[in-house]
């Protein structure tokens, strides 16, 4: 697996010939910051997660992947280990609920790549039980759900994490997860957040055009009749209309932003908040087939850093 410029070749030969005898020569077992690390391109800092079950078994993650960051997947690889006893199947089965919750909900720029992996391995050496399973998967999980927070904190010239929680939205939880990506991928609000902007109508926006594009006029109606729209905790949307109640909330929202903010060339984040943007659709509402979507989505925000590490990717 890699990342590079689509359409140019990796030197093979040189890398089997080169890299592959060091990187043999250099392998240890005391520490995967030094993977972690290897595998940066434009990333700031290494992502690394691990885990150590109650039975002694443990789950080590590294990921790598900043810019062209949209599912299915992303340009990004994440390398999974443990040494617990489970058969292929069922990892396989783990993976895939655990990277779609993960890394096929996360966004930084809404570029979708030719290059993305995810790979589990295990060398099945700690011996499990059945009851260990509901651990081993939680594990996983917790795992890619860090990996993927961290890419997109991560993310090139991120300055702001949007944390986009859809709840009830009356559909399957694969369209509420196109919602929340449709949402984290709007160039106006991303441009908002990144200036502090607490520009609520773009927030509105952007889910009236993810709904325009699917619904007619009197579904989107009765879709949005409960909905409740909040942003740092607090409701600016309700009843079909906004809730906004002078400078003093405006003040408040943009706040939370600035509370928010992370510097777009730190190496390290410091601080884990994020622009938190909440959206109910209500208890009463569901589709036809009876389903209720229910999702987390993350985002980033785009500055002008974004645009100068893209603008001189190749030069």
């Amino acid at each position: 697996s890699s990342t590079g410029i689509i359409g140019w070749r990796i030197p093979v030969n040189e890398m089997v010939e080169d890299i592959v005898p060091l990187a043999v020569k250099g392998m240890q077992s005391e520490s995967a910051v030094g993977l972690a690390r290897a595998i940066m391109t434009t990333d700031r800092f290494p992502k690394l997660r691990s885990y150590t079950l109650k039975n002694g078994a443990r789950v080590v993650g590294v990921a790598k992947g900043a810019g062209m960051i949209e599912p299915n997947m992303a340009t990004m690889l994440s390398y999974i280990f443990t040494d617990f006893t489970i058969e292929k199947k069922r990892l396989q089965s783990i993976l895939t609920h655990a990277v779609n919750e993960s890394f096929n909900s996360i966004s930084v720029d809404g570029s979708e790549s030719t290059s993305d992996t995810v790979v589990a391995l295990s060398s099945n050496q700690i011996e499990s039980e059945e009851n260990d399973l509901a651990e081993f998967e939680s594990a996983i999980s917790e795992i890619c759900q860090g990996l993927a927070s961290d890419i997109v904190r991560n993310g090139e010239g991120t300055s702001h994490v949007m944390r986009i929680d859809i709840s009830n939205y009356p559909g399957s939880d694969q369209e509420a997860r196109m919602l929340g990506r449709s949402i984290a991928n709007s160039a106006l609000l991303k441009c908002a957040i990144a200036g502090n902007d607490p520009n609520t109508g773009r927030l509105a926006s952007a889910i009236g055009s993810f709904l325009g594009r699917l619904e007619d006029a009197g579904t989107i109606e009765s879709k949005t009749t409960n909905m409740i729209i909040k942003l740092g905790g607090r409701t600016i949307f309700k009843n079909g209309k906004f809730v906004l109640e002078g400078d003093d909330v405006e003040n408040e929202l943009s706040q939370h932003m600035i509370d928010a903010q992370l510097g777009e060339q730190d190496e390290y984040p410091k601080h884990q908040r994020c622009v938190e943007i909440g959206i109910d659709f209500g208890t009463s509402t569901k589709d036809d087939s009876g389903e209720c979507g229910n999702v987390t989505v993350l985002g980033s925000d785009l500055t002008a850093e974004y645009v100068s590490v893209n603008a001189d990717y190749r030069s």
